[in-house]
């Protein structure tokens, strides 16, 4: 059979086995398809993802003004309760999965993910997950209120005395999206480790399938504390344990330790596939290979393996012994590290290149700017003194969101415009593209930059009203989340418009690196006719000769 290079990767000289999938009915069936279910992960959680942002700007219309005159407190509460637990729960974890879903085994030259149906069956179960807490609204006594942490004993209040009440609600939402995200992780870690082509060693992967490796090893160790958790606290409000219920001689601080010892991993587990995505996207659009592909491999892994003792850094002021707290500051400084080496590689990376800012180049760029900004506060919240000064403020909201947002969601911005022809087939306006950065961008800093002045002056977050002294920089954050908010509004036109008719999209038109880019836009069913047989190093990751793969023996 005669082998043909395309973009240095060598094909067989045939066509594709299957079409793409074409029917628009396969995303709202139960497919066992990888890329099918990628897509439903991205729809599902960009819905829900809008959801979150109305609460969002309604809350931020209520902190216009020092007094609480635009909703009810608890209706305020509720809102506040659900816009971070649908942000987490429901937009960034699932769009992650599913960015992961469609591209890993794409990436790995594998034609499925190791356990289909295992696949299929997680992600339905976040569907689930969202209509409970979407229900919840509609119980006496609304939705729960004691924050997306739901500390006890605020959480084991019951003031409508109902079972079935909207926190009993929330903890089970959370601990079916926990098995969800468990079964994932079991799903990735096989496929990583399992079902690589022939000649992909792991020094051969891509860095976003290294950097989903860590998150999901992560999922995997630190996932069944906060499930356990959420399922003992369940326990406290339905049967009357007392695992957490201090009346009844419970331990309300060790559910933070539960809670903490997965949800401050967790934000490695949301930023390591940014980091991942960050990593793809800035050789292509730079024209150079990645500088330090091994390091910046490893750095992933070094990541995952220090989250797992960093947790108490959230609980300096909850009666934590000075030991610890010294233990756990130095830990979480150490988190820097691996990080920063990342940052090194992606500036080395850039600089010299032959840019071109094309959007997913743009938001990149800005992810990883407000990346920067973000890792100095979060130096700073790691140190004792600063933190506790700090703590339960604006300040700790304001360096949150910059790395959930101004990091997290521009990054996934970055992934979905870079991967979009190769999902659809068609080509998005790059005018439009630049439009939604440029709103989205300036948004972003005019939202949440304001909030570490707020923070250093002592304005305390969770609250619907505030001192006068305070409105200045409300106003302004308040303007910031209404142009952030707008700016959604065309990248929803963008989509829609480009991917009902937009230009039929070339196989790679960004002249990309990676099997993914080898096969047709949509790739077929079952992504390669023979499995890809590696034999040579991947350019862009670290050598000048580049990746070539044989589908033929």
């Amino acid at each position: 059979m005669t082998n043909v290079p395309i973009e240095g990767i060598l094909l067989p000289n045939e066509k594709p086995n299957h079409e793409s999938p074409s029917n628009w009915k396969e995303y709202f069936s139960f497919s066992t398809d990888h890329k099918v279910i990628g897509i439903q992960y991205l729809v599902t959680s960009f819905f829900f993802f809008l959801v979150g942002g109305i609460f969002a700007m309604v809350m931020r219309g209520e902190l216009m003004t020092p007094e609480s005159d635009l909703v009810d407190r608890t209706v305020y509460n509720g809102m506040f309760t659900m816009h971070g637990t649908i942000m987490l729960f429901l937009w960034t974890f699932p769009s992650l999965v599913g960015f992961a879903n469609y591209l890993v085994p794409l990436m790995i030259g594998a034609r499925d993910m190791a356990f289909p149906r295992l696949n299929a069956v997680a992600f339905w179960m976040v569907p689930v997950v969202g209509i409970l807490m979407m229900g919840s609204f509609f119980v006496p006594g609304g939705p729960a209120q004691a924050g997306w942490w739901s500390y006890p004993p605020v959480s084991l209040q019951n003031p409508t005395g109902n079972l079935i009440n909207g926190q009993v609600i929330w903890l089970l939402a959370v601990a079916i999206s926990g098995v969800s995200s468990i079964m994932g992780a079991v799903n990735f870690v096989t496929t990583i480790v399992k079902m690589r082509a022939p000649g992909m060693g792991f020094f051969r992967m891509p860095l976003f399938v290294w950097a989903v490796f860590g998150a999901q090893i992560i999922q995997l160790f630190g996932l069944p504390a906060l499930t356990a958790g959420a399922v003992m606290l369940l326990l406290d409000l339905t049967v009357g344990t007392a695992f957490f219920d201090p009346s009844k001689g419970g331990n309300p601080v060790m559910f933070q330790h539960y809670f903490w010892f997965y949800s401050h991993p967790a934000v490695y587990v949301i930023i390591l596939p940014i980091f991942g995505i960050f990593s793809e996207i800035f050789p292509v659009y730079s024209r150079k290979p990645l500088f330090g592909y091994k390091v910046v491999a490893v750095s992933s892994i070094l990541i995952a393996a220090v989250s797992g003792i960093v947790w108490v850094h959230h609980m300096y002021v909850s009666g934590t012994s000075g030991w610890m707290r010294l233990l756990f500051m130095l830990t979480t400084m150490c988190v820097s590290v691996p990080t920063g080496i990342k940052v090194f590689a992606w500036v080395a990376t850039i600089w010299g290149g032959k840019l071109r800012l094309n959007t997913p180049m743009l938001f990149a760029l800005g992810g990883l700017v407000m990346f920067v900004f973000a890792g100095i506060t979060g130096i700073m919240l790691s140190s004792v003194p600063v933190d506790v000064h700090v703590n339960n403020t604006y300040f700790v909201v304001g360096h949150f969101h910059y790395v959930l947002y101004g990091t997290v969601t521009m990054g996934l911005f970055a992934a979905i415009y870079h991967w979009f022809p190769k999902m659809t087939g068609r080509m998005y306006s790059e005018s439009w593209g630049k439009i939604h950065f440029w709103l989205a961008f300036i948004g972003t800093n005019l939202n949440f930059l304001p909030m570490h002045p707020l923070g250093l002056q002592g304005m305390v977050r969770r609250v619907a009203s505030y001192a006068p002294e305070y409105q200045f920089w409300n106003i302004i954050a308040s303007l910031g989340g209404f142009l952030l908010g707008m700016s959604t509004l065309p990248f929803i036109f963008n989509m829609v418009i480009s991917w009902m008719q937009g230009e039929k999209a070339p196989a790679n038109p960004w002249r990309a690196i990676g099997l993914e880019w080898l096969v047709s836009s949509p790739p077929p069913v079952e992504n390669f006719e023979e499995i890809p047989i590696i034999i040579s190093e991947p350019y862009g990751y670290g050598k000048s000769e580049p990746l070539t793969a044989n589908l033929s023996e």
